[in-house]
């Protein structure tokens, strides 16, 4: 990871717990709990694989689930989510003159989100990084052989995340139903130099890859039950704080 990118990231971090400690209106802190799904669509993006006549990109898809914390003051708040994720990006090898073969790569990571949510209205906005750790990388070609290709990605990988949606379920705090949508998207480069050297993600040793960066993607529908765990604030007027259960 780049000085750079560590500042970046550490400046976005700074806003969230700017945002969450000077809300003026917010009265009280509230913390709530919850299981997590997503499914859409998932790919590897490499801008020279893109451009190259021989590889065309294909609509993978991809899922993840997990659970969250949240720490909340007011409308604002801060969301942990640890997930378990399979994606998948497909490919075309235009080069086999009988027939157009497709490839696809299978990959899973462990994903941990750290997302400043606003919550209005119903709806929310969430904004924030994703940091990736690589499990496993599997490519399978035009022929059907299957090859692990994990040592040709870097072990953590740092992506932008954006979401937004409604909750369908659930006003009082105590339990919620959410649903809606997140778009990632990968901020480093997610092969490593022997990956280049091998042409990943498409394996093709043709193809400089580490000319461009290899951006993991996704799009596509999230899912949330939460459960209030309670907040802290007092009881009655002029009473001491303490924490109060929903």
């Amino acid at each position: 990871m780049t000085q750079r990118l560590q500042y970046v990231i550490a400046g976005v971090m700074l806003l969230l717990a700017t945002s969450l400690t000077g809300q003026r209106a917010a009265k009280f802190w509230w913390f709530d709990a919850g299981l997590k799904a997503q499914y859409g669509a998932t790919s590897m993006f490499n801008q020279t694989v893109g451009d190259s006549e021989a590889w065309r990109y294909d609509i993978g898809t991809g899922y993840s689930f997990g659970g969250k914390i949240g720490i909340n003051k007011g409308t604002s708040g801060l969301t942990i989510d640890v997930m378990a994720a399979t994606g998948t990006a497909q490919f075309e090898d235009a080069t086999v003159p009988a027939a157009v073969t497709n490839t696809e790569l299978t990959y899973k990571t462990l994903d941990i989100y750290t997302l400043y949510r606003n919550n209005r209205q119903l709806g929310y906005v969430e904004i924030g990084p994703k940091f990736s750790i690589m499990n496993s990388a599997e490519y399978t070609d035009g022929a059907g052989e299957l090859m692990d290709v994990t040592d040709f990605y870097e072990g953590n990988n740092v992506n932008a995340v954006l979401g937004f949606g409604a909750y369908f379920l659930g006003s009082d705090g105590a339990f919620s139903g959410i649903i809606g949508l997140r778009f990632e998207y990968g901020l480093t480069d997610i092969v490593n130099d022997s990956g280049h050297q091998s042409g990943t993600p498409v394996q093709d040793f043709t193809l400089d890859t580490g000319a461009s960066v290899t951006h993991p993607v996704f799009a596509g529908i999230s899912f949330e039950l939460n459960w209030g765990l309670g907040y802290y604030g007092k009881a009655s007027c002029g009473g001491r704080s303490k924490f109060i259960k929903f």
